[in-house]
């Protein structure tokens, strides 16, 4: 850093990702409810969770900063510290950004920057009737640690109750996951869950032109959203299919690379992966519980 902008020499035989997410005080996130170690990670996670999904290997972030004037400075330092952290275990190096003041809210954004080879591109695209729907991890947890938040409810301090919270604060992302799946090659899609399970599925149903079946049974629940849904007269499955900001990954996979495809999760780190549904000819996203079918809804409406 240091010029008035980056230059990245292109890889040879690779096409270029670039996306770009943008944190909002008060809409993504709440100072009181976050440390600006948390914020920080969380924009530079939520940003390469869109690069995994699309099997690219990152090769340099930007981060641009609006502050408000009373920012103190070592919330900006925390902020740094945060998202730095995060960089340096993805090994993505920040290359350049900027500053400038905010009259209102602070807010982040990220661009990101990926490289991958174009047979091995994974995008929404792809899904045929037949293909099986797999999703990683357990869903719910940052739903449920939103809905404890608001609640106030920070003496809920069981390790379920905190993971939740946590899951909201400081996400993960699926990338070495996304990448491995697509150097592969066994994935006719793939997508993140920022925006909830039931968006994601519809997405790519709509752009590979068939439809979905998820079966409520099969979805993995997070024992600690499962455990506050119980206590709360709230349904689990909807923490699940419809909360957001899991940021886990979805994949479309043929039967026959069925076997491939596991393979590739547990070269991944053997992270939990979950068969949970069926691509189908009819365009119809259904949700199947205790025999009855109804539409697959729910995701975050930004507007």
């Amino acid at each position: 850093m240091g010029d008035d902008a980056a230059v990245l020499v292109p890889e040879r035989g690779c096409h270029d990702v670039v996306t770009t997410d943008a944190l909002v005080e008060d809409v993504h996130f709440r100072r009181a409810w976050s440390t600006p170690q948390d914020i920080g990670h969380k924009a530079l996670a939520v940003t390469v969770s869109d690069l995994a999904a699309m099997g690219a290997t990152p090769r340099g972030v930007l981060l641009s900063l609006a502050l408000p004037a009373h920012l103190p400075l070592a919330d900006f330092d925390g902020l740094a510290d945060g998202f730095l952290a995060l960089a340096s275990t993805m090994r993505v190096p920040l290359v350049g950004g900027n500053i400038t003041r905010s009259p209102g809210p602070l807010m982040l954004d990220v661009t990101a920057i990926g490289s991958v080879r174009p047979r091995r591109l994974l995008t929404r695209a792809g899904a045929r009737p037949g293909d099986r729907i797999f999703v990683t991890g357990a869903l719910g947890a940052a739903a449920a640690g939103l809905a404890m938040l608001q609640a106030n409810a920070q003496s809920a301090d069981d390790d379920g109750a905190s993971a939740c919270r946590l899951a909201y604060q400081r996400p993960t992302a699926q990338l070495r996951t996304g990448i491995i799946v697509a150097n592969n090659s066994v994935a006719t899609t793939c997508m993140d869950l920022s925006d909830g399970l039931a968006d994601a599925v519809r997405h790519i149903a709509e752009a590979s032109g068939c439809g979905a079946d998820i079966d409520a049974a099969s979805v993995p629940v997070h024992a600690g959203a499962r455990a506050w849904a119980a206590a709360h007269g709230a349904d689990p499955i909807t923490f699940a299919v419809a909360g957001g900001e899991d940021y886990e990954l979805v994949f479309t996979v043929p039967p026959r690379r069925r076997r491939r495809f596991l393979t590739a999760i547990h070269q991944s780190g053997n992270v939990p992966v979950t068969d949970i549904g069926v691509c189908t000819k009819a365009p119809e996203v259904v949700l199947v519980r205790d025999g009855q079918r109804a539409p697959l809804q729910g995701g975050f409406t930004h507007f």
